[in-house]
């Protein structure tokens, strides 16, 4: 039971972690954020002291170097470092939805073999389950897994995968059996393996610090104590993951739009428009009332998500996407909104705003569309009343399907 191993952590404790965290954001992250963004830097050195930190295995268990924190510690973590650049946040979030699937479905020697190294984020994972063909349709996946013998061949290509061509270790999802969710399971691919390649780096509208790709295997052999969980188990692995990686995306969101809104509260005391500050204007005000409200309500929901993952919830998968569709919709909208309060300059670079709302937008999207969310909250909503899976999350009843 994963639970039994988060450390509790104090009201002290917690905000010297947040502390040091705060430092971190401040002195690694936003004084480099701008030219990250314009010069496409992947921040290696700076994720290493990410990993010193702990920040490498945040609710990992620490045997391999891994932190053990709640996920109520982990959401409050990542909003703080996406106040210091939200693109870096991010990935660091991917990673550690890696290392967690590692640690929690991995044997002691893949575990050994994998975690200290990332953990300490001297090595970084990649979370590979979209295909060119294949995104929320994400049960359909062609990339095939062929028994040779010992090993796997893995064939196929994995598209938008954050890391790619950084990463020592993929988890691939790829069918060995049947089609659907059951005929898929999970590889652990190393990024030097003999025929894996990756496409080029993609053009984005924001992310710009960490390079997305194509990862491509053309026949790569893979021993079959490479595989990760048992067979067939890939699918639930992949979404049991995900719960995690949308509350840490959330998270990323609220520390997006918080820094967003702080620039916004000082830019209206500055700026004087017809006579007297913005900050003195009704309208003003009240929009700076509405986005700090908005983000509230957004940062309650995380924390409910994060609670419930900790508590092992029946109903956790349906309030972690609640929590994602909510909080990466308002995190957009108060960033591009304290934009608009930026008139002009919020449009310019020099100010970072228009880098945030780039950030932000592409968390609408990824670990589940907010499309997504909706239907998994309608379809835990609308179940049969009496239905006996309506008291089981989506990982569960995975599980009793295969």
């Amino acid at each position: 039971d994963m639970t039994m191993t988060t450390v509790t952590t104090t009201a002290e404790e917690r905000e010297a972690i947040l502390d040091a965290v705060r430092d971190f954001a401040d002195t690694e992250l936003a004084p480099f954020a701008a030219e990250r963004d314009e010069k496409h830097i992947f921040p290696r050195e700076s994720l290493g002291k990410a990993g010193e930190l702990g920040l490498g295995g945040i609710y990992v268990r620490e045997d391999f170097g891994g932190t053990g924190l709640s996920r109520s510690d982990t959401v409050a973590i990542f909003e703080e470092l996406a106040k210091g650049d939200p693109a870096v946040a991010a990935y660091i979030s991917i990673h550690n939805m890696v290392v967690w699937m590692i640690d929690t479905y991995g044997d002691d020697a893949q575990r050994g073999r994998w975690l200290p190294a990332l953990t300490a984020m001297q090595e970084f994972g990649g979370y590979c389950l979209t295909e060119p063909g294949v995104g929320s349709d994400a049960a359909n996946v062609a990339t095939r897994a062929v028994r040779d013998g010992d090993d796997y061949l893995l064939t196929g290509v994995k598209q938008f995968i954050s890391g790619a061509g950084e990463a020592a270790v993929y988890v691939v999802m790829a069918r060995t059996g049947e089609p659907g969710a059951r005929g898929i399971s999970a590889f652990l691919v190393p990024g030097d393996a003999e025929g894996l390649s990756f496409g080029a780096p993609e053009k984005k509208m924001g992310w710009h610090a960490q390079p997305t790709r194509q990862v491509i295997l053309d026949g790569v052999r893979i021993p079959a104590s490479g595989m990760l969980g048992d067979e067939g188990r890939g699918f639930a692995i992949a979404m049991s993951a995900l719960n995690g990686g949308r509350l840490n995306i959330a998270a990323c969101s609220l520390g997006g739009a918080q820094w967003a809104l702080d620039r916004a509260v000082q830019y209206v005391h500055e700026r004087v428009a017809f006579g007297e500050p913005l900050a003195e204007k009704q309208s003003i005000m009240f929009a700076i009332a509405d986005m700090r409200t908005d983000l509230q309500a957004a940062r309650l929901m995380v924390r409910d998500g994060a609670s419930a993952v900790d508590e092992q919830a029946p109903d956790a998968t349906m309030r972690c996407a609640m929590a994602k569709r909510f909080a990466t919709d308002a995190g957009f909208d108060v960033a591009n909104r304290a934009l608009q309060l930026h008139g002009g300059y919020g449009y310019l670079q020099d100010y970072g705003i228009e880098r945030v709302v780039r950030d932000l937008r592409v968390h609408q999207i990824l670990e589940g569309t907010n499309e997504i969310m909706r239907l998994i909250v309608g379809r835990e909503m609308l179940r049969p009343a009496g239905s006996a899976s309506l008291q089981r999350s989506g990982e569960d009843r995975m599980r009793s399907a295969s």
